[in-house]
């Protein structure tokens, strides 16, 4: 049987990963101050874009996702491991994205997992490293970084 700290740190830990989601589809990106620590590494690489530092991360999502028409970050079946105040998750991404090609609506999906290293802070549980591991891309617009593969 879990223990209330358990739980709480579960739920905690899953609004964390939410927290994300929501931020980067209302393309709020000083949301993100709050979600992870100063020192956090954030690695796009497996589907086309950037690793670093909070900073760099959000001057890329700034940059490219006003690219897109819209965007949703479905993450499900997370599943955490804490051991004190550190843990680790993974959670599935859905992420269907739409953009303009040629004047015309254009719908594509990519799916992948996250895969966190999470800390707790005298602020609550925070991203110390997130990891995007690259599962598919279905109908990606021509020149999408992360189609190949």
């Amino acid at each position: 049987m879990l223990s209330l700290q358990e739980v709480s740190d579960r739920l905690e830990l899953e609004d964390l990963v939410h927290a994300y989601s929501h931020a980067v589809d209302a393309r709020d990106w000083d949301a993100l101050d709050e979600l992870f620590t100063p020192d956090a590494t954030i690695d796009y690489t497996e589907m086309g874009g950037p690793r670093g530092d909070l900073a760099s991360t959000k001057a890329f999502l700034a940059e490219v996702m006003p690219l897109m028409t819209s965007t949703q970050h479905l993450v499900a079946t997370s599943r955490f491991v804490v051991d004190g105040d550190s843990a680790t998750g993974r959670s599935i991404c859905f992420n269907p994205m739409a953009v303009e090609v040629a004047g015309a609506p254009h719908t594509f999906f990519c799916g992948l997992w996250y895969r966190d290293t999470f800390v707790r802070t005298a602020a609550g549980w925070r991203f110390a490293d997130r990891y995007e591991e690259r599962s598919y891309v279905h109908n990606p617009p021509p020149g999408f970084p992360a189609a190949e593969g």
